[in-house]
């Protein structure tokens, strides 16, 4: 019995190190490492949605691969639980260095929901109340339209319900002018409604909360972001800007398709907007408290946030993955939608060589996030393709038991 045990322990550490030694080319960009988080393997009691799981990761694993997608990171958080965490491909193509789960990305536009969150707690806290005028916290501050000036409140900017034209003095952003000299510009911008009346998405407009923030505390935005919601949160990998994003060693660097392109610091300017920095380990965090049982934020802030504020009429196309989407709205640094008879709180991000996307939903209990540094159709696919599959097998269950 003990030779048996011992030339079978033999074989199996010979076979490992077979296996260990084959060649594998990670500059091949067809070759994605994958890599499965700790969290998958220890799960702390089974899920009912094994075979979901199973069939997405090797649906979004296929895609990825078939995309030629240099980098990518996706999370999926199920009744409290983090069900799949999976990192793919590279930080840098033609290297050999493999994003892991504390790779950051930029989040680019995910940086909204955020700074909503952000704005929920300090409003719970009865710090910056959503509903006290911007004016009120930026004395001086008027625009074309009286009744803008005087009537603007916080939740209308973080809902996108100023009354300025769209992206308003987003040509200043790109250009990377500083958020103090472009809110100078301001008083000249055009507008198209009083304040809550009309959607009308915005980058500057939006990132004023940066401003308040620092009037009411004495601290800047992203010391107070870190305060609130890095550490509480468990976002230990988070950070905002540009210097920090490129000081970062362990970050992963923009492509276009599979070449590299050189980092660049547009929107880093506009901080609430699209200036943050995260690994799919922040992400997965910041999902599972929202979700969790033993929520950090009480309800209060969840209702804050997750309240429709104003329809929004978006094209077609910006769905164009999912399936029929009964109604659009945004909340507070969220877009808001219901879908097959649920209402699911979303937000896509892109900015030159990164692509974010992340949507959660209370009533079923889950959340989903991807990350890439090579922008494709995939990340378009890669939430709605779950939600669908999940929903499917909720209604089944559902029918089951009727």
């Amino acid at each position: 019995m003990k030779k048996t045990s011992f030339f079978g322990i033999i074989g199996i550490i010979l076979l490992v190190l077979y296996v260990s030694g084959q060649p594998y080319d990670k500059s091949d960009p067809k070759n994605l490492p994958e890599h499965d988080s700790l969290f998958v393997s220890s799960i702390p009691e089974p899920v009912d949605i094994e075979n979901i799981l199973a069939e997405y990761d090797s649906l979004i694993s296929a895609e990825i691969k078939a995309s030629n997608t240099v980098g990518a990171a996706v999370a999926i958080i199920y009744n409290n639980q983090v069900v799949l965490q999976k990192c793919f491909g590279l930080r840098k193509a033609r290297t050999h260095d493999s994003i892991d789960e504390n790779t950051i990305f930029r989040l680019a536009s995910v940086s909204k929901p955020i700074c909503g969150v952000l704005a929920g707690i300090l409003a719970d806290e009865n710090i910056i109340c959503l509903d006290d005028k911007v004016t009120d916290y930026i004395p001086g501050l008027h625009f074309k339209s009286t009744s803008i000036t005087n009537e603007l409140r916080i939740k209308n900017i973080l809902s996108h319900t100023s009354g300025l034209v769209a992206h308003s003095y987003d040509d200043l952003v790109e250009q990377k002018i500083p958020l103090c000299q472009i809110m100078t510009q301001l008083p000249f911008a055009n507008t198209t409604s009083n304040p809550g009346e009309l959607y009308s998405y915005q980058n500057v407009m939006f990132s004023l909360y940066d401003s308040i923030v620092a009037y009411k505390t004495g601290k800047n935005y992203n010391d107070v972001l870190k305060d609130k919601l890095f550490i509480p949160f468990g976002m230990n990998d988070a950070s905002t800007g540009f210097e920090e994003f490129k000081n970062h060693q362990n970050k992963a660097l923009p492509h276009s398709g599979i070449t590299p392109i050189k980092m660049n610091d547009r929107y880093y300017n506009t901080t609430p907007a699209a200036g943050v920095n995260a690994s799919i380990s922040d992400m997965k965090n910041f999902l599972l408290t929202l979700l969790s049982d033993t929520f950090k934020i009480n309800n209060r802030v969840e209702e804050m946030i997750f309240t429709p504020q104003i329809e929004t009429n978006l094209s077609r196309g910006y769905f164009s993955q999912w399936e029929k989407v009964d109604s659009k709205a945004y909340g507070i640094g969220w877009r808001i939608i219901d879908y097959k008879g649920r209402k699911i709180a979303y937000h896509g991000g892109f900015v030159k060589g990164y692509r974010a996307e992340i949507a959660l939903c209370k009533e079923e209990n889950f959340g989903i996030v991807y990350l890439s540094n090579s922008p494709s159709a995939v990340a378009a696919r890669s939430v709605p393709e779950f939600i669908n599959r999940l929903f499917i097998f909720k209604d089944n269950q559902k029918l089951a038991i009727k």
